[in-house]
């Protein structure tokens, strides 16, 4: 006797999802009409560029798992039931990587230039893979790769960074992102732990120029040899040989000197770090000769003065007024009448 079977066929997905539903799958033919004892064949075949095998269930002979498919036959040789409900299962490569980090993250010379290395771990399909690279608050333009392998492979990305003084403290990460399907319904990307950037830079002084300052009896005065650098730059001073003496028991290691100076001459100051030596040169110096002269001479005129004018009161109060005119007297002596 001859009878007729429908063969119905259930479609499964494993590995994981970001759509949240399997890719298409499609059967050939989509239905089959056998004689019990029959034999029968179909086709699964996958759409899905994340296919990373298929396979076959069913209680009366499968196909076990066949990676790097996207397009499975089954078949059976003679149909023993009246229902049969066969498996086609598709296995989905993981899309996001294992883990996206950096490398080659030792403190940077300024001047030189470095290799950042992202590297980003069991990624597939890498053909579908961007990797982003951010610089502070701004991202550079992205990389592709060129890889036809559909099973998880390792990519590395490198960023080519020639330090600066002012990408010291610069924050610097990269993202993996697959370009699956439209932005807004793609996977999220994974970034790197961000990682600060430290660039080592020889001394700069703020005032850069050497001075020249002119020395006041009993004002203070200050020389100032502030420094910027990466490490933080010490400080050592130099004095004139008279003024070392007198400096002798103090410890001159700080950037800024605020003291009356009672010796002329050249003030040196050296700032370093590990990167170099910077020197500045102070000049202390006596006003000039003529402004001396005349500073001396107005003193010994307003001594004289007082002197005179303190002597005068003296003599006032000692002997009395007195004059040259005629008809004047000195206290205590009598008038003449005699014509002179």
């Amino acid at each position: 006797m001859m009878s007729v079977l429908i063969f119905s066929v259930l479609i499964a997905c494993t590995g994981k999802l970001v759509s949240g539903s399997c890719p298409q799958l499609e059967m050939s033919p989509p239905r089959v009409v056998v004689r019990f004892g029959d034999s029968l064949s179909a086709n699964c075949t996958s759409s899905s560029h994340q296919t990373g095998g298929m396979g076959w269930e069913s209680p009366y002979g499968g196909v076990d798992l066949t990676p790097g498919v996207s397009s499975l036959p089954f078949k059976m040789n003679s149909v023993p039931d009246w229902v049969i409900e066969p498996m086609c299962y598709v296995n989905l490569l993981d899309e996001m990587p294992d883990s996206v980090s950096l490398k080659n993250l030792n403190s940077m010379v300024e001047g030189q230039q470095y290799a950042i290395q992202c590297d980003i771990v069991n990624v597939a399909p890498a053909r579908y893979l961007s990797v982003l690279w951010h610089k502070g608050n701004k991202i550079l333009s992205p990389e592709t790769f060129d890889e036809s392998r559909p099973s998880p492979v390792n990519k590395s990305s490198v960023l080519n960074l020639i330090a600066h003084r002012d990408n010291d403290g610069t924050e610097i990460w990269c993202e993996a992102k697959l370009n699956l399907w439209p932005e807004a319904q793609g996977p999220p990307t994974m970034p790197s732990k961000s990682h600060s950037v430290t660039v080592l830079y020889p001394p700069t002084f703020t005032n850069p120029a050497n001075e020249t300052l002119e020395l006041s009896a009993g004002q203070m005065m200050t020389l100032n040899c502030t420094a910027t650098g990466k490490r933080v730059p010490s400080y050592r001073w130099q004095f004139p040989q008279a003024a070392q003496e007198a400096y002798k028991s103090q410890d001159e290691k700080q950037p800024i000197l605020t003291r009356p100076f009672e010796h002329p001459g050249v003030y040196v100051c050296t700032a370093s770090n590990s990167q170099g030596t910077v020197t500045k040169y102070f000049t202390v110096s006596k006003p000039s000769g003529d402004q001396t002269i005349i500073a001396t001479t107005v003193r010994l005129l307003v001594v004289f003065a007082l002197l005179l004018f303190l002597a005068g009161l003296v003599f006032m109060i000692h002997k009395g007024t007195f004059s040259c005119k005629k008809g004047d007297y000195l206290q205590g002596e009598p008038t003449s009448s005699v014509p002179v």
